[in-house]
C-alpha cells in the first residue's frame, strides 16, 4: 500500500543486484524496478572517467530528463547489464591470453575461473517439462582439463528423465569485493545436452565394479547408474580447457558457444605444408591419480599414409621399444557418493592436446576411454603377456592404443599409440585439401 513514489525513493539508495532480486517479487516491484532514473544514475556513476563514449552516448547520458522519458522502462537498466557484463567478459578473455609455452593452453585458467565466479550446474529434465538442478559438484584440476563430480539422493528416477544439460553459471553482475551469491542474479552459459531415453542402449559402457555401471556420452560425460535401482548415483564431466571458458561463458542459456574458424597461415612454399611438426600432450587420469603425462614432438605424416579419410600420425611404435611407455598404478576411474565410494578398473580419462605447428591448439578432447582385451597374440620377444585395445573417435579424429600387461612387474606398458586425424579436419583448418 505505499505510494509508488516512496518506494521509488527507497529503490534508490540499493545496487543493481538489489534492484534486480526485487524485480522477482511481484508485478508491480519489477515495474517500478526498471525504472530508467535509477538505472541512469547507477549506469552514469559506473562510468570509468578514462573510458571514451561516442559521442551519441555523451549526449544521451547528458541530457538527463530526455535520455529519462524517450526510452522505454528498463531500457537503461538493459544497457548497465551489457556495459557490465562486456567489461567483465573482457576482463575474463585478458587472462587467458597468457599461453603455456608447453601445452599452448591458457595458463591462468583457475585465476580467471576465480575472477569469473564460475561454477558448473546440470538440469535433469524429465518428460514431463519439469526441471531438476543439481550444483555443489566436486573440482579436481588437471594439467589440461577439469574434472566436475555430482552426487546427490534426491536426484529422479533413470526412467523419467528426458534430457540432460550442462550449464557453465557465472553472476549477472560479478562484483569481485564479495563471493557470487547463490540467490543472486545469474547467468547460464548452455554447454552440452544431451538424450537420456534410452541412455543404457544408446551409450558406450566404460564399465562396471560391484555397484555402478559407466556409460560415457560424448563429449566428456559420464553417467553412472546404480546397479540394482537402474538410476543415476552420479554425474562425472571432463572439460578441456582449450575454448572451456568461452564455452562456459560466452553462449547463452540455450544456444552452445560457436569458436570462430581458424584463419590459416598462406604458405604457397611447402607442399607438406599441414602434415609435419606437430606436438601431442597425453595425459591419463582416474579424476583423483595420474597414470601418465607425455609429450611428443615433431609428429608428421607422409602423403601416402593419408587414406580412407585419415592422416596418421604415428607416436609411439610397436617396433621401437625405447619409446614404450609405462603406466604408473592400476588403471581406473574413482567415483564417490553422500554414502558409497568405488573404483570401476581397466578404464581411465584421456586429455589429448595436437597443437599445429604454430603451436596453436588443433585437436583437443577430455573424454573416459575403456580398455578391451585383444584376441590377437602380442607377437613381441620383448614382453610376455596379455594385449589390450583402447580407441577413442570423435567427428576430428581417431585414437588408438595398445597396451601389454606384464604379470610379473603388475604394470601396463603402452607399445602402439597411433593417431588418425580426419582429413576433412585438415582441410578446414589449413584450407587445403588433402
Amino acid at each position: 500500500r505505499m505510494p509508488s513514489e516512496m518506494l521509488l525513493k527507497i529503490f534508490s539508495y540499493l545496487d543493481a543486484v538489489s534492484l534486480l532480486s526485487l524485480g522477482c517479487v511481484n508485478k508491480r516491484f519489477y515495474e517500478l524496478a526498471n525504472d530508467n532514473g535509477i538505472w541512469l544514475k547507477l549506469y552514469s556513476s559506473s562510468l570509468h572517467p578514462k573510458w571514451k563514449m561516442k559521442p551519441k552516448q555523451t549526449e544521451t547520458v547528458s541530457l538527463g530528463c530526455a535520455a529519462l522519458h524517450d526510452k522505454n522502462p528498463g531500457y537503461w537498466k538493459k544497457e548497465y547489464i551489457f556495459m557490465q557484463t562486456s567489461a567483465f567478459k573482457t576482463r575474463v578473455m585478458r587472462l587467458v591470453k597468457f599461453l603455456d609455452p608447453y601445452t599452448g593452453l591458457p595458463c591462468k585458467n583457475k585465476e580467471a575461473m576465480k575472477v569469473s565466479g564460475l561454477s558448473w550446474i546440470i538440469v535433469l529434465k524429465d518428460k514431463n517439462g519439469k526441471e531438476h538442478l543439481v550444483e555443489k559438484p566436486n573440482l579436481s584440476f588437471k594439467k589440461t582439463s577439469v574434472t566436475i563430480l555430482w552426487y546427490g539422493t534426491d536426484w529422479p528416477c533413470l526412467d523419467v528423465l528426458s534430457t540432460l544439460k550442462l550449464f557453465g553459471v557465472t553472476p549477472l553482475l560479478p562484483d569481485q569485493s564479495r563471493p557470487p551469491s547463490k540467490n543472486g542474479p545469474r547467468r547460464f552459459s548452455l554447454i552440452a545436452e544431451y538424450q537420456l531415453a534410452n541412455l543404457t542402449e544408446n551409450s558406450v559402457a566404460v564399465g562396471a565394479d560391484e555397484l555402478v555401471q559407466l556409460f560415457s556420452l560424448s563429449p566428456g560425460l559420464l553417467v553412472g547408474i546404480w546397479k540394482e535401482k537402474n538410476e543415476i548415483a552420479f554425474v562425472m564431466a571432463n572439460l578441456h580447457y582449450n575454448q572451456l571458458l568461452e564455452r562456459s561463458i560466452l553462449g547463452s542459456a540455450t544456444v552452445q558457444y560457436a569458436p570462430p574458424p581458424n584463419k590459416p597461415l598462406l604458405d604457397d612454399i611447402d607442399s607438406e605444408y599441414g602434415l609435419h611438426d606437430y606436438s601431442l600432450h597425453l595425459n591419463l587420469h582416474g579424476r583423483s591419480c595420474m597414470y601418465l603425462c607425455g609429450s611428443f614432438k615433431s609428429l608428421f605424416c607422409r602423403k601416402r599414409d593419408i587414406e580412407n579419410g585419415y592422416l596418421r600420425l604415428r607416436v609411439v611404435n610397436l617396433k621401437d621399444n625405447r619409446k614404450h611407455l609405462p603406466i604408473i598404478g592400476t588403471l581406473g576411474i574413482c567415483w564417490e557418493t553422500d554414502v558409497f565410494k568405488g573404483n570401476v578398473k581397466d578404464c581411465f580419462v584421456m586429455d589429448l592436446t595436437l597443437l599445429d605447428e604454430t603451436g596453436k591448439p588443433f585437436w583437443c578432447f577430455s573424454a573416459p576411454v575403456h580398455m578391451e582385451l585383444s584376441t590377437k597374440s602380442s607377437g613381441l620377444y620383448d614382453y610376455m603377456g596379455h594385449i589390450y585395445t583402447a580407441d577413442y573417435a570423435d567427428s576430428d579424429g581417431k585414437v588408438c592404443v595398445e597396451l601389454v600387461w606384464l604379470e610379473e612387474t603388475k604394470e601396463y606398458i603402452i607399445i602402439s599409440l597411433v593417431l588418425y586425424v580426419s582429413t576433412q579436419k585438415v582441410n578446414s583448418w589449413y584450407g587445403t585439401n588433402y
